[in-house]
């Protein structure tokens, strides 16, 4: 069965009663989100398909280790959007799936009115290097860089 986008799901929720939801769901399920750690699974398949090690997007994105892996597992969660962000560009990720990664984390995905954020929608579709030439050229533009982790426990 195909998968449906939200906007499909969205339009058949707005023409669903309460009554079927139960229905909504058996027939949408390949579409839904139901386990409990989305991002892991979702994280782990795209490091998986790309042939990355995830020791190695730590270490370009400047993420401790065991931080990142915590992150990734679900055992630790962040409040800080740029570390998802260093995450998935040093996954090399696209930007269709850095912005599924950001809502699936239930974070604010890239949103092209905001001038920061069109900036790193554009670098994530042009990729100009490692997220050290990310941080110069969003400084060279007079915005702030991509943040480090911080304090690991946030």
């Amino acid at each position: 069965m195909k998968q449906k986008n939200t906007k499909e799901l969205d339009a058949i929720l707005g023409n669903t009663h309460v009554a079927q939801i139960d229905e909504y769901i058996q027939e949408n399920q390949d579409s839904l989100i139901t386990d409990e750690r989305p991002f892991t699974r979702y994280m782990r398949q795209l490091i998986r398909e790309k042939g990355l090690k995830q020791q190695d997007i730590f270490l370009q994105a400047d993420i401790p280790e065991r931080y990142g892996y915590k992150l990734i597992s679900g055992e630790k969660k962040t409040r800080q959007r740029d570390v998802i962000l260093r995450i998935c560009y040093a996954a090399q990720m696209t930007l269709a799936e850095t912005q599924r990664a950001l809502k699936i984390y239930s974070m604010p995905e890239l949103y092209s009115k905001i001038p920061r954020d069109a900036m790193l929608m554009i670098l994530f579709n042009e990729r100009p290097g490692m997220l050290m030439d990310v941080n110069e050229l969003l400084e060279a533009h007079g915005m702030e860089p991509l943040r480090e982790s911080g304090n690991p426990e946030e």
